[in-house]
């Protein structure tokens, strides 16, 4: 999924950077973020945390860190080098990279201070590299949601919610298109499509690439091949019934259908007190109650990561998973 704004640049072998991103606030980003990296530690990978939620950071707070350089002072350029906001955290093999704090324009980094940013993650020496995104579809997320090769997006049971994903995916989507897209007038008409009242009738990625292939068929096929390599990773968040369950294959198809988008359905994170006793007492979930359903449910998501697979519909409706 790597590419656009950042396509130029090239990660050392075995470096894996993965995005956790979502269309709203609240939909537990930075909890499934932190133990994510958490789990990843445990098998022994060295782990990165970046809280990239430039406007409203804590995962230091999941963490039980108080860090004193942030994401702001290299931003900022008062931290030249990246390696000196580096925080050490009491489990083994994770490190973090705490959020901007106290500086209200940093919510939105000009383009080479992104670009800078992204290069010095690369040089780090890290198996796993995790960017714990803001709300919304801003460009910055976006464009960090683009450059990571594995695209994560958390999900409520929760109409908004919902709304808000298929929301972010078919943002990012024309993000994808317009930063490798050539021509100044297929560019025009991405950002046109980004409008849904637009007066060109594009209500849908299928639609745009109908539209730019008649403009220009050379870059409708670029178009093509950018839209197989988009697939987003979705994991429902504070499942309490089996339709919650379910919530995600009905994403998978709707993304499928009228978007022609390949969304894999990874994981779904039982609703459970363990969640918010483990937020209140500043720890991560898996270091806290590392039996409970959650961090069982946790655990099983990550495996789904690793190895590509996807929940079938058929372990859900016998209760397997």
């Amino acid at each position: 999924m790597d590419g656009g704004l950042f396509s130029g640049t090239s990660a050392p072998p075995k470096r894996n950077i993965w995005a956790v991103g979502g269309g709203k606030g609240g939909t537990g980003k930075t909890f499934i973020s932190a133990n994510l990296g958490v789990a990843l530690a445990r098998m022994g990978k060295r782990v990165l945390l970046i809280d990239a939620d430039l406007g409203c950071a804590n995962l230091h707070t999941c963490l039980g860190v108080q860090p004193k350089c942030t994401l702001s002072d290299f931003i900022q350029g008062k931290v030249r080098d990246i390696r000196q906001i580096l925080v050490p955290t009491d489990i083994a093999n994770l490190t973090l990279i705490s959020g901007a704090q106290d500086y209200l324009e940093i919510a939105n980094p000009k383009h080479l201070q992104k670009v800078r940013f992204i290069r010095q993650i690369h040089e780090l020496d890290f198996e796993y590299i995790i960017l714990d995104l803001g709300a919304g579809t801003s460009f910055t997320n976006l464009d960090f949601f683009l450059a990571a090769q594995m695209g994560i997006l958390i999900v409520l049971p929760e109409p908004t919610s919902i709304e808000n994903v298929y929301r972010f995916v078919k943002s990012a989507f024309y993000r994808r298109f317009k930063t490798i897209a050539r021509d100044p007038d297929v560019r025009s008409v991405i950002t046109l499509a980004m409008d849904e009242k637009n007066e060109r009738g594009i209500r849908t990625p299928h639609d745009l690439l109908d539209h730019v292939a008649s403009l220009d068929a050379a870059a409708g096929e670029r178009l093509r091949e950018a839209m197989s390599g988009f697939s987003p990773k979705i994991i429902v968040n504070n499942v309490r019934s089996q339709d919650d369950m379910t919530l995600g294959f009905s994403m998978r198809s709707t993304c499928a259908k009228y978007y022609g988008i390949k969304v894999e359905y990874v994981g779904y994170i039982d609703h459970d007190d363990h969640v918010w006793k483990a937020t209140r007492a500043r720890r991560p979930l898996l270091t806290e109650y590392p039996h409970s359903r959650p961090a069982e449910h946790m655990q099983r998501t990550l495996r789904n990561l690793l190895s590509g697979e996807q929940i079938r519909l058929d372990q859900v409706i016998s209760g397997v998973v």
